[in-house]
C-alpha cells in the first residue's frame, strides 16, 4: 500500500487489477461539454497502455453527479496513468468543467467492481430516474383506475372488502383489507409525518415564531377557506360531513411539481411550501382526531396513554434503543385503534415521544470511530479480505454500535421506514382507495354537490385561503415576507397546495362510509388535485425569474448529505 497527497491506495486483489469509481458535479451549463469530455477519455482508454477502460455513467434525475469508472490492470498501471501527461490533460479538463472537488472512492475488490454490476449500472441509473415515490403513487392511482373501470371492477372491491382477522381466537381484529390498509399501514405515514412536524419545530423553520408566522398563516388560510367553500355546496345537505376533505395537501406531490423547475426555484420559496404543509398536516391531524373519530373507549384510550407516557420516561431516562420504541409503539397502535380513535393518530404521537437526542456528541464520536479506523487498518487493507478477517468484522460491528449511538432513534426509525413509505405504502394506499368506477358513475358524480364542493374547496379555496391570510399577516406585521418571493410565487405554490390526493382521500374515507358519498368525494379529490396541480404548473411557469448568471443553482428537493467525501483531485 502506498500513500499519496493522504489518498491511502490498496493493490487489488492478489495484485491484480485496480477500480477507482470518481464522481463530480458538473456546473450548470456544462453539460453538453462533458458529454464531449466522457467520450474522449472513453477513447483513451482503449489507447493508454494497463488502463483497461474508462465508462461514464450519468447522472440520475434530479442530481448532478457524474460517476466515471476506471479499470487498470495493475498497481503500476494507474502509477503510470497518474505520472503522465494524459492523465494531466484529462485532469486540466474536468477541472475547468466540474464544480466541486472530485469524490474518488476505490472499488477494488468490492460488489461494486464486478463485471456484471459495471453492466447493469446505466440500467440501474434509468430505474432509480423514474421509478420514484411519486412514480409509484401515480402507478397505484393509474392500476386502481383501470381495475374500477374494466372487467376486474367486481374482483378489486371483493378482493379490498374482504374481512382479514388478525390475532389469536380469544383476541383478535377482524376488519376488510382496505381498512388494514388505511388504519395500519398508514399509521406509518403518519408516524413520519409526526417526526417531520417535530424536526420542523426542533430545528426548522416553525422554531422561531417570527420566521413561522407566515406558513402558519398560509397553513390556517388554507385549511379555513377550503372547508367554508365545500360547506358553501353543501351547507344543510347529506355530504355537509366532508368539509374536511379539501383541507388536506399532498406534500410529496406539491414539492415533486415545484422541483421540475430545479434553479428557477429560490430557497425560501421551498422552505414557505414545506413549513406550510408541515402546518397544514398538524390542522388535518387535529381536525381527524377530533371530528371524524367514532365512539370512545376510554378503557383503551387510558391504556394508550399509559404506554405513551412509559414511552415519554424512557425518553427522559435515556433508553437509547429504538427496537424499545418500535415494541411499545406497536401496543400503543393497539390501544388507539380499539379506543375509537383512528388508528394513524398513534403515528403522530409516538413521533413525539420518540428521542430526538444522540447518546454520544460529535467529538466523542470523532474519537471512537477514528480509534476504530485506525485498529481496522492495522489488521490489514487487502481488497476482500473482510471475509476471512475476524478481527476486521469485530471492528465493523464496533464501529456499527458507535453509528448507532451517534444516530438519534428518530433519524434512524426515519431513514429505515422512509422507503417503506414511499415505495409501499403509499403506492398501495393509493390502489386501495382511488378505484373509482368513471364509466358508470361520472355522470353522478359532476351533477353532486359533494364532488363541486371538493373541487371548488382545492381548486379555489386553497390558493385563496393561503393568498389571502399570507396577505393579511405581511400587511398586520404579523409576518414578513422574504425578499427573494413575491405574492405572484406565493399564488403559484397556493395552487399547488390544492393537491390534496394522499390526505384527502384518507379524509374522506373517515368523512364517509364506503360508496356513495365517498364515491362522490374521491372524484372530487381525483380532479380537484389534478386541475390544482396544472394551474399551479402553469403559474409558476410563468411567474418563477429565470437564474441569474453565475448564481449556484439550487437543486428544487435539498439532500440530507451536506458534506460529500472528498479526496485527492485530480485523478
Amino acid at each position: 500500500m502506498d500513500t499519496e497527497n493522504g489518498v491511502k491506495r490498496s493493490n487489488g486483489a492478489d495484485g491484480q487489477g485496480v477500480t477507482l469509481s470518481v464522481y463530480l458535479r458538473i456546473a450548470p451549463g456544462r453539460e453538453p461539454e462533458f458529454e464531449k469530455y466522457l467520450e474522449g477519455i472513453t477513447a483513451a482508454a482503449e489507447e493508454f497502455p494497463g488502463l483497461i477502460d474508462a465508462r461514464g455513467y450519468r447522472p440520475r434525475r434530479g442530481r448532478g453527479d457524474y460517476r466515471v469508472v476506471l479499470r487498470f490492470e495493475s498497481e503500476e498501471s494507474l502509477q503510470r496513468w497518474r505520472d503522465s501527461d494524459e492523465r494531466r490533460y484529462w485532469a486540466e479538463r474536468a477541472d475547468d468543467l466540474a464544480e466541486n472537488r472530485l469524490r474518488l472512492i476505490d472499488i477494488t475488490g468490492t460488489a461494486q467492481d464486478q463485471p456484471l454490476s459495471l453492466v447493469l449500472s446505466p440500467i440501474e441509473e434509468f430505474v432509480r430516474s423514474i421509478v420514484s415515490g411519486i412514480g409509484l403513487l401515480l402507478l397505484g392511482t393509474v392500476l386502481a383506475l383501470v381495475a374500477a373501470n374494466t372487467r376486474l371492477a367486481d374482483d378489486y372491491e371483493t378482493f379490498w372488502t374482504t374481512a382479514v382477522q388478525i390475532g389469536s381466537k380469544d383476541y383478535n381484529i377482524t376488519t376488510s383489507l382496505r381498512h388494514w390498509v388505511n388504519d395500519g399501514l398508514m399509521a406509518l405515514f403518519f408516524f413520519l409525518l409526526g417526526i417531520e412536524i417535530k424536526r420542523e419545530i426542533l430545528v426548522g423553520e416553525l422554531r422561531h415564531m417570527r420566521q413561522a408566522a407566515l406558513p402558519i398563516a398560509a397553513a390556517i388560510g388554507g385549511a379555513i377557506v377550503p372547508a367554508v367553500t365545500y360547506l358553501a355546496f353543501n351547507h344543510g345537505g347529506g355530504g355537509e360531513h366532508g368539509w374536511g376533505v379539501p383541507i388536506g395537501t399532498d406534500t410529496a406531490f406539491a414539492l415533486g411539481i415545484l422541483s421540475l423547475f430545479r434553479s428557477k426555484v429560490r430557497p425560501v420559496l421551498l422552505v414557505f411550501l414545506t413549513a406550510a404543509t408541515i402546518v397544514d398536516d398538524i390542522l388535518a391531524v387535529g381536525v381527524i382526531a377530533i371530528f371524524y373519530t367514532d365512539e370512545l373507549n376510554w378503557r383503551a384510550g387510558v391504556v394508550a396513554v399509559a404506554l405513551l407516557a412509559l414511552m415519554g420516561l424512557a425518553n427522559r431516562a435515556g433508553v437509547h434503543r429504538w427496537a424499545t420504541y418500535a415494541v411499545l409503539g406497536l401496543g400503543v397502535w393497539l390501544a388507539v385503534f380499539e379506543s375509537g380513535v383512528h388508528g394513524t393518530i398513534a403515528g403522530v404521537a409516538l413521533a413525539l415521544v420518540i428521542p430526538a437526542r444522540s447518546w454520544i456528541n460529535p467529538t466523542e464520536f470523532l474519537r471512537r470511530a477514528r480509534n476504530l479506523l485506525d485498529e481496522f487498518e492495522r489488521w490489514g487493507t487487502r481488497p476482500g479480505s473482510v471475509l476471512s478477517n475476524n478481527h476486521q468484522q469485530h471492528v465493523i460491528e464496533r464501529l456499527e454500535r458507535v453509528c448507532e449511538d451517534a444516530e438519534t432513534p428518530m433519524t434512524h426509525l426515519e431513514h429505515g421506514l422512509s422507503p417503506w413509505v414511499s415505495f409501499i405504502v403509499l403506492p398501495i394506499f393509493a390502489f386501495a382507495n382511488a378505484g373509482i368506477p368513471l364509466r358508470s358513475g361520472l355522470g353522478e358524480a359532476f351533477g353532486s354537490a359533494v364532488t363541486w364542493g371538493v373541487i371548488a374547496g382545492l381548486v379555489i379555496g386553497k390558493p385563496l385561503g393561503i393568498t389571502l391570510f399570507t396577505w393579511l399577516a405581511v400587511r398586520t406585521n404579523i409576518a414578513f415576507l422574504p425578499k427573494a418571493i413575491d405574492f405572484r410565487q406565493i399564488g403559484g405554490v397556493a395552487c399547488l397546495s390544492g393537491i390534496g390526493f394522499t390526505m384527502s382521500l384518507f379524509i374522506a374515507e373517515l368523512a364517509f362510509t364506503e360508496g356513495g358519498n365517498a364515491h362522490l368525494a374521491r372524484v372530487g379529490v381525483l380532479f380537484g388535485s389534478a386541475i390544482s396541480g396544472t394551474i399551479g404548473y402553469l403559474i409558476l411557469n410563468n411567474v418563477l425569474p429565470q437564474p441569474t448568471p453565475g448564481e449556484p443553482a439550487t437543486d428544487a428537493l435539498p439532500e440530507r448529505e451536506t458534506e460529500p467525501v472528498t479526496t485527492e483531485r485530480p485523478v
